[in-house]
């Protein structure tokens, strides 16, 4: 018999390596070790099985690191993501798997799982047990029902349904937003568990077919549109039990645990996903039409500012996810865009275009539930590609040109449609291309150098530290605003000279600066636009055809 423990899970395309937190793997029959041979770092193979007698297999797991697809014990709760738990055994992926957990007397273990009468869970097969979240401790739970179904909401650091008496109300509107937006009656799970981490200051949500686990900081919540992103992380990964999970790529079907798969259409899965998951609060009645706007100009701005854009194009980024997204440099912002962020822009252009030819995006979606969908095929990029040319037949051109150009698509005449425009807006110094950064063991230093920026052509690279300005002391970036902010009101234009030091030798370097960039986009409503544009705008922004 052959073992294997997956390399990563789904949902975030990164090979992890779970076994590094593996420790002391043995197996047993009737008392007597049984021999294992590693064929590979995650791969073992067992030798000298009796047939009919119980196997035992044993090792411990290190549980030290709290990320909605890692493990985390402590003395306040536990968290188990199967993926880095479950060993596969070979020619038992489709067999039924029930999991026991050993818990203290005061505490209890959720998972969206059907659970016995023993206090055990069943999955129907491997699939099915290590998409099943394991959270446990003395938590609350707080049930309610989306359409007649039942969902369970537990927290963990807070218990935010009971700080925040509008909070389920609000969640259940959001949900019944998502069904909406997919032309459904009730969610595709038969039950639905949410999980939330509330912790000092993280963000990020992990999707699986009957439930989520979200984390979210307490900061953050606390802060005035804190609830609001909070409702759309809600919205994302919820409306991900329709996209992605069961409307997936045909690549994920099945899914490879010990190997990365390139996925082309990851623009899709979550580019449309982040995109309305920005509206559908506002469809819930959970926030204003300005709400909305305001997210969507933060957004806009953040890739109109990327440098990225002009270097790797959507197709490629959804294709280079398990290399380049989820493993972030000081120069992955120079060389790559986020399928993400680009693929929600695009969305966003699909929308609109798909407006003016009388569809919408919803009507995409839905009709790819019901080619696709609801019995689970998986779909390729041609079949995506078809379901948009036949609500708006010229797509059939225009979005293979879109995915793969690093030209932007055209944001703005289709945002006059309903009646916006995007402003530019200049800082008030000049450009310098670079980001600086204050360390105690390196007073100033630069984190970041913007491609074929000033600091770039002046020679200057990331772990330079900066040591005066034109002769003058620099220690913090308190002193280079006082001496930088001085010479751009009066010697606009002039080259700087610098002081840095480079491993352990120092150079002199000439900066010359540039004109005011723009440092970020407005997102406005257009006062000259027409009247109908208005009615436009509402419709748009209530996710409605």
């Amino acid at each position: 018999m052959r073992l294997a423990l997956p390399r990563w899970t789904p949902g975030s395309y990164l090979l992890r390596e779970y076994v590094a937190h593996l420790e002391g793997l043995s197996a047993s029959q009737a008392e007597h070790s049984l021999k294992l041979e590693r064929l590979s770092p995650f791969h073992w193979q067992l030798e000298g099985l009796e047939p009919g007698e119980p196997l035992e297999i044993s090792y411990a797991l290190q549980a030290t690191e709290l990320t909605v697809r890692t493990c985390h014990l402590s003395a306040e709760h536990g968290f188990l993501a199967l993926a880095a738990v479950v060993l596969e055994l070979e020619g038992e992926r489709w067999s039924p798997h029930r999991l026991h957990v050993q818990l203290p007397p005061t505490w209890q273990g959720f998972v969206p799982l059907p659970q016995r009468d023993d206090g055990s869970w069943l999955a129907a097969d491997f699939d099915q047990l290590i998409d099943s979240p394991l959270e446990a401790g003395p938590h609350p739970s707080h049930s309610f029902a989306v359409a007649g179904v039942p969902h369970r909401w537990v927290s963990w650091g807070g218990d935010l349904p009971a700080e925040d008496s509008d909070w389920l109300a609000d969640v259940t509107q959001v949900c019944q937003a998502c069904c909406r937006l997919m032309g459904v009656d009730a969610p595709a799970a038969t039950s639905y568990l949410f999980v939330l981490h509330l912790n000092e200051q993280g963000y990020g949500g992990l999707e699986h077919d009957a439930s989520t686990v979200l984390q979210f900081g307490r900061r953050t919540l606390k802060q005035p549109d804190g609830r609001r992103r909070l409702l759309q992380l809600v919205a994302h990964e919820y409306l991900h039990q329709w996209n992605v999970r069961r409307l997936r790529p045909a690549e994920l079907a099945p899914i490879d645990y010990q190997q990365a798969v390139v996925v082309p259409t990851l623009w899709f899965a979550e580019g449309v996903t982040s995109y309305v998951d920005q509206l559908l609060p506002h469809a819930a009645g959970c926030c204003q039409a300005s709400d909305v706007l305001a997210d969507l100009e933060r957004d806009l701005s953040r890739y109109l500012l990327s440098q990225g854009r002009f270097v790797q194009s959507l197709q490629a980024s959804s294709e280079e996810a398990w290399v380049k997204l989820y493993r972030p440099h000081p120069h992955a912002a120079n060389q790559q865009v986020s399928y993400y962020l680009k693929g929600a822009v695009l969305a966003l252009v699909l929308d609109l275009h798909l407006r003016r030819h009388g569809s919408w995006i919803g009507a995409v979606l839905q009709h790819l539930w019901r080619s696709h969908g609801r019995t689970t095929r998986g779909y390729q990029q041609a079949d995506l590609l078809a379901a948009f040319a036949l609500h708006a037949a010229d797509l059939a051109d225009l979005l293979p040109r879109w995915l793969n150009s690093t030209d932007d698509p055209p944001l703005e005449a289709l945002l006059a449609d309903v009646g916006l425009k995007l402003v530019p807006v200049r800082a008030n110094g000049p450009s310098l291309g670079w980001t600086l950064e204050h360390r105690p063991a390196a007073d100033l230093w630069i984190a970041r150098v913007e491609r074929d920026g000033p600091a770039q052509q002046a020679g200057l690279q990331v772990g330079d530290e900066l040591l005066a300005l034109d002769g003058e002391r620099l220690r913090c970036p308190e002193d280079w605003n006082l001496l930088a902010g001085h010479c751009s009101a009066n010697c606009q234009g002039q080259p700087r000279e610098l002081l840095i030091c480079r491993d352990g030798l120092l150079q002199t370097l000439r900066l010359q600066p540039q004109p005011p960039a723009i440092e970020r986009w407005t997102l406005d409503i257009d006062p000259d636009a027409p009247v109908e544009a208005s009615g436009r705008r509402q419709a748009w922004l209530m996710l409605q055809p």
